[in-house]
């Protein structure tokens, strides 16, 4: 449904995507993954006709979005990071209007306005002024104006970002209900998201692509280790002390605790090595008393941090005094709205011309 083949985008100087390939089946929710200042509102704005690539091809149902974008337009359904809302409309009026410049003819508008309407959950509003609603309402009505036209394939730039625990469990079933017969990608550098939503991610930093796969295959992926949390009460002198000395360890990563007098870090163990209680023994004998241990598993937030982490870079969560530290040496571095004051039925208007 929508291909992606060697794309590349230049300002300037500057490369925001460079060769950047994959595809999203129908049916399927592609999440596009990556920190901010990826690439990934630029691939979206590229599959969407926004902006032309420097170089490389996108499709969407077969059609070229450089040669044909019209074409691409009406099957292609685009939700911003910012709605593109006109706050004083009704959310009803404005889903006429949208469906209006997006081609659907004033006999089908009533209708796929009624379904957008229903598909997100917007009945009880529909009579509401856009700017009365709460932020997790609004959301939903970019969401209906990009698929009032029922186009087969939905791109949604961080549907989302700032909504609360509940909003964004209303989204996500929303999102799962419309690739039920579309597809969908949806771009975020929130690892939940990615986890809770999508069948596949493709996962982009500084501008390529570094992984295409389902989660379970991108764990399948790794090398096998052994990962523990600990919580610990000593100083960094002590517990690193205690790291160092031990055989196996290959690596460690400070964490934050909300606790002030205590210490948490993350230890990567070399697999072929039994290590737990060799690792309390040589903290506790190191003077370091241990509040906590347990065993991880591999994490996607683990997958995440090695396939967009190029340099040797201090993580945000380790203080500035405390370095991040490895046994093993580190890896390389346009139209405007009618008012509905003037304009109360958008298809009466129509029908007097």
């Amino acid at each position: 449904m929508i291909e992606v083949e060697h794309l590349s985008k230049v300002y300037g100087s500057t490369t925001a995507l460079q060769d950047v390939t994959f595809e999203a089946q129908p049916g399927e929710i592609l999440g596009l993954l990556g920190p901010n200042g990826a690439g990934k509102t630029t691939t979206m704005r590229i599959l969407a006709g926004y902006l032309p690539a420097t170089r490389g091809t996108a499709r969407v149902a077969g059609y070229e979005v450089h040669d044909q974008p019209m074409a691409v337009r009406q099957r292609i359904g685009y939700l911003p990071e910012v709605p593109p809302l006109y706050p004083h409309m009704t959310v009803e009026g404005y889903l006429h209007f949208v469906g209006r410049i997006k081609g659907v003819s004033a006999g089908d508008r009533a209708q796929q306005v009624q379904w957008a309407l229903e598909q997100c959950n917007l009945l009880e509003v529909q009579k509401s002024l856009i700017y009365k609603l709460s932020k997790g309402f609004r959301q939903r009505v970019g969401i209906a104006q990009a698929i009032v036209h029922n186009p087969p394939a939905i791109i949604l730039d961080e549907p989302t970002i700032g909504l609360d625990p509940r909003q964004i469990i209303d989204i996500r079933n929303l999102i799962k209900t419309l690739a039920q017969d579309k597809t969908v990608i949806l771009s975020t550098h929130i690892l939940p998201e990615v986890s809770m939503t999508c069948q596949r991610v493709a996962i982009i930093n500084y501008g390529k692509v570094v992984a295409t796969s389902t989660l379970a295959d991108l764990k399948a992926q790794q090398p096998d280790q052994l990962t523990y949390e600990l919580e610990l009460q000593g100083t960094s002198e002590k517990i690193e002390h205690g790291l160092q000395t031990l055989d196996g360890v290959l690596t460690w990563r400070w964490l934050t605790t909300p606790h002030p007098d205590r210490r948490k870090v993350r230890v990567i163990c070399h697999p072929d090595t039994t290590i737990g209680h060799q690792l309390t023994h040589h903290l506790v004998h190191a003077n370091v008393a241990v509040y906590e241990m347990r065993r991880l598993g591999t994490s996607l937030e683990e997958i995440y941090l090695e396939l967009t982490t190029q340099e040797a870079d201090i993580p945000s969560e380790i203080e500035a005094d405390e370095p991040d530290h490895s046994v093993t040496a580190p890896p390389p571095a346009n139209s405007e709205p009618p008012t509905q004051k003037d304009n109360p039925s958008i298809d009466e208007a129509e029908d007097t011309r």
